[in-house]
């Protein structure tokens, strides 16, 4: 695994405000960054991909508002935005009983709309980084890392690909699933 540099910040983060936002691109690693977090509570992870999990929020209030004292991570959140009045009301709760900081890690893409609606419900209560793919300062300081991240880029699978082939396979699949499903599901038309 290699050590991402936001790791730190995002950790101070948590202890300061109650709502943590990651955002970056489809596989650029926050979930993988979310998961390896060493924090100073237990935390509890929801792919709201995953129909199960999305479920689970069917009552997002009842549901949510069993984790207190814990990290509530919520991975594509974007795909719940009503979610967000829901959060604001479980924040101010547990501000009220003493807990200030780390109840929530949001995970998902730097959307409009996701960043309009949590910024209007949110407002003072939410902080917000970006994850990029790897950078030269992450990686080994050595000429055979910076090439490779030169020739296959930063993004964690294609970088760390056994081999050219598979790094080019894993991109080509990457820019042909990006265009024709994620960014239709955004609204924005690549033709």
């Amino acid at each position: 695994m290699i050590k991402r540099q936001l790791m730190e910040t995002l950790l101070e983060r948590l202890r300061q405000a109650p709502v943590v936002v990651l955002l970056g691109s489809r596989q650029v690693g926050k979930t993988t960054l979310a998961r390896e977090l060493d924090f100073s509570k237990p935390s509890h992870y929801l792919d709201l991909e995953r129909s199960s999990d999305l479920a689970k929020l069917s009552d997002p209030e009842l549901y949510l508002s069993g984790f207190a004292n814990e990290l509530v991570i919520l991975d594509e959140v974007q795909r719940v935005p009503d979610l967000f009045p829901v959060l604001r009301s479980l924040v101010d709760e547990r501000r009220r009983a003493g807990e200030k900081a780390g109840h929530f890690l949001l995970l998902g893409s730097a959307s409009p709309e996701l960043l309009q609606q949590s910024s209007e419900t949110l407002a003072g209560r939410i902080s917000y980084l970006e994850l990029n793919p790897f950078h030269l300062m992450e990686l080994e300081d050595s000429a055979t890392a910076m090439n490779r991240h030169w020739e296959r880029g930063g993004y964690p699978d294609s970088y760390l690909a056994p081999d050219d082939g598979s790094s080019l396979q894993w991109r080509e699949d990457f820019i042909t699933s990006y265009v024709e499903r994620y960014l239709p599901q955004q609204g924005i038309s690549a033709s």
